[in-house]
């Protein structure tokens, strides 16, 4: 069989399937997989790559049934049960199945505007937080090298579209990183003079999490210095800013040199090639829509698992791939097990919301229980060292908290400078002993 994705419901149909007599393909086009709840903290300089981020293969080192692939899928030959990949290298891939999980994941969404991604990077890979890392970082320092104190200010304005759980804790980090991390580190600038503004279309930031704990977000929000926009519709992004729209019908223009995009998601071209071979409904995001027992229609060979699936409007949390992916797995072992009783539908436990906001600030949500502030914060930590990968992603990650609630400081805030937007790259030393000017001298070519 064939498993596509090895993020949470890749890993859990895998460990599902491990006492069953099949051969599996796991095909994923990082190899690796990758703690998505997370990122925001390796983009602020918390957590390292290598802490979010483990190999497929030394996860699936217990798993010798597990082949691993790194190739990414682009269509599925249902009647032929072949899935092609292509291999970074370019080369392709020709998968055979008997059965198919597809648990690809969602990509960024800019609602159609994709011209902003070049200005207002999205926050879905390991690529993505280190390229945000470099943004907030190298804006400090352009800030400190600037002489003009309008472009000064910014530089040190920065502004955040999308006021979910990834915006909310990006901007509580920014805050951080401006009011603690950075204090007395510059001479000409006051890092904690930073602006930081979250624009949402909604009309409260954390809609999802209930109107509570939102009034709670929006409050500790308002405490730390981030100025909330609710009700604002972004119609422009260029490498100086961007343009809102807001409710009453009049536009606003924000000066920032860094715009980050933290809204909205899509599913990515796969899933409309499996669409078109399988004949399945997608929702407005691209996601395919799956009966209750996670298949698609006339297909029970294929399920789609975690974001990408469509049922029941189940949230894109982590917790809903563990347990899609985890029971499309059961389903496969049983079915080769030999067991005819007809299968339970997919019920979601859910076990909870939980967004980190500053030091000792946090909001969760697990049913009617609400808490936020200090006792919403140890449940977060709690939550998050639980279902980490591996013991060594553990251990590092609390000492990496400790001392960045401890102190305030940073240890991973080495970045690799980027070139502004139509700015030319420095010109770079040559390298080597001089060269002999006869050597470069044009000469006519010499009788042999």
């Amino acid at each position: 069989m064939v498993i596509l994705g090895g993020g949470f419901a890749g890993l859990f149909a895998v460990r599902a399937l491990r006492s069953a007599p099949v051969a599996v393909t796991l095909v994923d086009s990082c190899a690796h997989h990758l703690f998505q709840p997370l990122l925001y903290q390796c983009a602020s300089g918390i957590l390292s790559g290598g802490q979010i981020a483990q190999p497929l293969r030394a996860v699936l080192r217990r798993h010798p049934q597990v082949r691993c692939l790194q190739a990414t899928a682009t269509d599925v030959d249902v009647a032929g049960r072949i899935v092609h990949a292509q291999r970074p290298d370019g080369g392709v891939l020709e998968l055979p199945y008997d059965d198919l999980i597809v648990g690809v994941g969602v990509r960024q969404s800019y609602f159609g505007h994709d011209e902003f991604a070049p200005y207002a990077p999205g926050m879905k890979t390991l690529a993505d937080a280190l390229a945000v890392r470099t943004k907030l970082y190298q804006a400090f320092e352009m800030a400190e090298a600037s002489t003009d104190p309008q472009e000064r200010a910014q530089w040190l304005t920065f502004a955040l579209v999308g006021g979910g759980p990834t915006g909310v804790e990006l901007a509580g980090q920014i805050r951080e990183i401006a009011g603690h991390t950075l204090e007395r580190e510059f001479s000409t600038i006051d890092p904690g003079r930073a602006r930081v503004l979250i624009f949402d279309g909604s009309d409260g930031v954390l809609g999802a999490f209930g109107p509570e704990l939102s009034r709670r977000t929006a409050r500790t929000l308002d405490a730390l210095g981030v100025e909330v926009h609710l009700g604002s519709i972004v119609t422009e992004v260029d490498d100086r800013g961007l343009t809102v729209r807001r409710k009453d019908g009049g536009t606003d223009r924000v000066e920032a040199r860094t715009v980050l995009w933290t809204a909205g998601v899509e599913a990515p071209p796969l899933a409309t090639a499996l669409a078109r071979a399988t004949g399945a409904e997608q929702d407005r995001a691209g996601r395919i829509r799956v009966e209750p027992d996670l298949t698609i229609a006339g297909h029970p060979e294929i399920r789609v698992v975690g974001d990408l699936m469509s049922l029941d409007k189940l949230p894109g949390l982590a917790e809903v791939a563990m347990q899609s992916g985890a029971y499309a797995g059961r389903r496969i072992r049983h079915t080769i097990e030999g067991r005819t009783r007809a299968p339970r539908p997919f019920r979601y436990l859910d076990l909870g919301s939980a967004a980190y906001i500053s030091r000792g600030r946090a909001v969760v949500k697990m049913g009617r229980f609400r808490a936020s502030g200090l006792i919403g914060w140890l449940i977060w930590l709690f939550i998050h060292i639980a279902f980490l990968t591996g013991f060594r992603s553990r251990l590092g990650a609390v000492l990496s908290w400790a001392v960045v609630f401890a102190t305030g400081s940073r240890r991973e805030r080495a970045f690799t400078p980027e070139v502004p937007h139509g700015a030319a790259a420095p010109a770079l030393p040559p390298s080597g002993p001089p060269a002999d000017p006869a050597v470069n001298r044009h000469e006519p070519p010499r009788p042999a």
